[in-house]
């Protein structure tokens, strides 16, 4: 099944802000509401006890139950949680108190953890990725289960759960969201997730990986392919394609471009490279809407997230496209 095969599935476009400069609760609700107002779906946090690369965070299971209990629609995520950090158990429980509370409003990211630096520091062992992987997926199998609203038996290599349920039972199965980029992970995502957050792929020194080829068109189109297949061969359909984008805004196209090829390392002479990047959008933002509902018909992309420095900067675009279909670019609707 290739991506044009199941490009978007008819799903409507949905934005996401990632929360990284919010440092304080009066910070963090703040932004909660201001993305709110704004019309983005959701606000999400990422997982890190490190400083770099992302700068100092607040744990995310905390701060998201003020934040949904700062709003009324907007919704709130993990992009994404490691998965070494906490046992599913635990973190079932915890992402059910969590729906609960924000009366279904939750959507739980998980990935299989990849900042070495940070499981050295915290004394978690580093295993293979291979492991790390398998253990990943044992993990979603147990959440499933038990978010929703199953009694969790399993026994795996790296978990065994016994008659189990959790309490209290969430308001909805919250979506899980697989941050993926290898083969392996994109599958798992196809075969296990409600989304699948398409990446660079991870490397086995603990690194995410810079390499132009990563976010070239060819690649992204086969790592579509990967969830789709997956998902297909496990009798699954409609699984939500997601992806984290920095916008570079400005009137001239090229200028733009070579702006980001500069900053990322690759040098001017990647500009033409830029500008065809699936994860890449320049220029004003009615050409980046054309651009995403382009690249949604080409790839299935529905579900974009921006940094919260870029949420004000970009949200003339989710005015044009926030719940409308593939190829249908609206003007703005003025905001109060």
């Amino acid at each position: 099944m290739s991506a044009e095969d199941d490009a978007g599935n008819g799903r409507p476009f949905r934005f996401g802000v990632v929360g990284e400069s919010a440092r304080t609760m009066e910070q963090l609700t703040a932004l909660a509401v201001r993305a709110e107002e704004l019309g983005y779906s959701t606000l999400t946090l990422r997982d890190h006890f490190v400083t770099e690369p992302f700068g100092d965070q607040l744990a995310p299971m905390i701060a998201l139950t003020a934040a949904a209990l700062a709003t009324r629609t907007l919704r709130v995520g993990t992009l994404v949680l490691a998965n070494d950090h906490r046992h599913p158990v635990v973190l079932a429980k915890e992402a059910a108190t969590l729906d609960h509370v924000s009366g279904g409003r939750f959507e739980l990211g998980i990935g299989a953890g990849w900042l070495r630096e940070e499981y050295g520091r915290a004394g978690i062992p580093f295993d293979a990725p291979g492991v790390r992987v398998g253990r990943l997926e044992e993990s979603l199998r147990v959440l499933k289960n038990l978010l929703g609203g199953g009694t969790a038996t399993f026994t795996g290599e790296h978990y065994q759960v016994r008659d189990l349920t959790v309490f209290p039972r969430p308001a909805q199965a919250p979506p899980l969201l697989v941050g993926a980029g290898s083969r392996r992970m994109l599958r798992i995502a196809g075969r296990h997730a409600d989304i699948a957050g398409v990446l660079p792929r991870a490397l086995p020194d603990g690194t995410i990986s810079a390499e132009i080829s990563e976010r070239m068109p060819d690649t992204i189109a086969r790592k579509v392919a990967h969830v789709r297949e997956a998902a297909h061969e496990a009798g699954r359909d409609g699984v939500e394609l997601s992806m984290l984008v920095s916008p570079t805004f400005g009137p001239d196209l090229r200028a733009a471009a070579a702006r980001v090829a500069v900053l990322r390392g690759w040098g001017t002479s990647s500009t033409d490279l830029v500008l065809e990047m699936p994860s890449q959008f320049v220029g004003p933002p009615e050409h980046i809407a054309e651009q995403m509902a382009a690249r949604r018909d080409r790839y299935g992309f529905t579900y974009y997230l921006v940094s919260d420095r870029d949420m004000e900067a970009f949200a003339p675009v989710v005015g044009l496209l926030a719940g409308r279909p593939a190829g249908r670019v609206s003007r703005p609707v003025p905001r109060s």
